[in-house]
């Protein structure tokens, strides 16, 4: 199926990387395993002139998600990989060499940090951390050698948005490309390319899944990064599973709903817990009480179910008490699925130039499809219980 230029997003996760005519009226696209490829001449064998060569390199399954992906990223094409952090390191080592230069904002997700420090210094970089909301004042610490400034908006777990616009501007005149980590928005309700930049990088591990079972991540481009990025990709070896890549396909067609309630759980849970007297602060983008509130209106069209609070000083057998006693909130280290989250952050061990304390106890919620008054409810019992065990 041909997406239309005009199709809105609501539109696109339910028809682009579709074409049941092209299998026998079948809806959905079916899932082909495949190592080998066979070719049907030699000409077609010398020449690779069939679409698909070999399993690695992607079939059909793999390439209806990436036409999907590209058509709600509005990119040039797309590429996947086993995971998002293998998306990340393979779009770094892509668009980087020895002797280049890396910008990357101190908020980024930890553990693209540390394949920053343990990896990419390791074989030449030189890796430089940058205060999220610097915005055109990266301008300053551009260096000759700049190939990549790496943005992630909103900042992972402190969720700072940061000035993409002018940071591209700015990266863009010192020759240097742009990523950014687009889990957060999706591609639904940000999209990294129509602001300039060049690689929009996703966990489709998160929200595209939506069921917290498949690991995966994509890469898309626009037409100038794409060469470099799909070279890397191949030298590398990077592929995706067929099946997983059909419930991600089967994850995207409901996004748009889905993201619709996670936000205004999110946001609900956000302004409630704002008003509880356990609470310092909460870190939400949407809102008024976020301090790149009008960035985040400027540029995003949505939020996401993802935000932090700030609990008062408390004691660690008091933060047990808390997190133990929830019923609908796992704690685990992922988001995006259908179910609600909660883990405690310590971000001081993943700040360089900016400050990880925040007075009090960071801890991370991920709004899941349950009931909001639920939800409340089950945080009230949460609260109570630490108030019990005394500060």
């Amino acid at each position: 199926m041909t997406e239309k230029p005009d199709h809105k997003k609501e539109t696109l996760v339910v028809t682009a990387g579709r074409d049941p005519h092209a299998n026998f009226g079948v809806v959905n696209p079916p899932v082909y395993h495949a190592s080998t490829i066979l070719y049907p001449t030699y000409k077609s064998l010398s020449d690779r002139s069939q679409p698909y060569t070999y399993g690695r390199r992607g079939t059909p399954t793999t390439a209806a998600l990436q036409q999907a992906i590209t058509a709600l990223e509005g990119g040039h094409n797309t590429v996947l990989t086993p995971s998002g952090l293998s998306a990340v390191t393979t779009a770094l080592l892509a668009h980087l060499k020895a002797g280049d230069h890396l910008l990357m904002v101190d908020s980024v997700y930890g553990p693209s940090r540390a394949f920053c420090d343990k990896m990419l210094t390791e074989i030449g970089v030189d890796v430089d951390y940058y205060d999220p909301r610097i915005g055109a004042g990266i301008s300053s610490l551009m260096k000759a050698n700049t190939a990549v400034v790496y943005t992630e908006s909103p900042g992972s777990n402190s969720f700072e948005i940061q000035d993409i616009p002018a940071i591209v501007k700015a990266a863009h005149a010192g020759d240097a490309i742009v990523m950014a980590d687009n889990t957060y928005g999706a591609g639904y309700y940000f999209r990294p390319i129509e602001h300039g930049v060049d690689v929009s990088i996703q966990a489709l591990t998160k929200y595209l899944c939506g069921h917290s079972d498949v690991m995966m991540g994509s890469i898309t481009t626009n037409a100038a990064a794409w060469k470099a990025t799909i070279d890397a990709h191949g030298t590398l070896g990077q592929t995706a599973a067929p099946d997983d890549a059909y419930l991600v396909l089967r994850g995207i067609r409901t996004l748009g709903v889905r993201l619709e309630r996670h936000m205004q759980t999110g946001i609900a849970l956000a302004r409630w817990l704002e008003a509880r007297p356990e609470v310092a602060q909460v870190i939400h983008p949407a809102l008024e009480s976020h301090p790149d509130n009008a960035l985040w209106k400027r540029d995003f069209t949505g939020a996401c179910g993802l935000f932090s609070f700030v609990l008062k000083p408390c004691s660690e057998a008091a933060l047990a008490a808390f997190l133990d006693n929830l019923e609908l909130y796992g704690m685990g280290y992922s988001w995006g699925g259908y179910e609600s989250l909660i883990v405690p952050q310590d971000m001081t061990k993943y700040r360089t130039v900016t400050s990880g304390d925040f007075g009090g106890q960071l801890v991370r919620v991920h709004a899941g499809l349950e009931n909001i008054d639920d939800l409340k409810a089950d945080l009230t019992h949460g609260l109570s219980c630490m108030a019990a065990v005394g500060y």
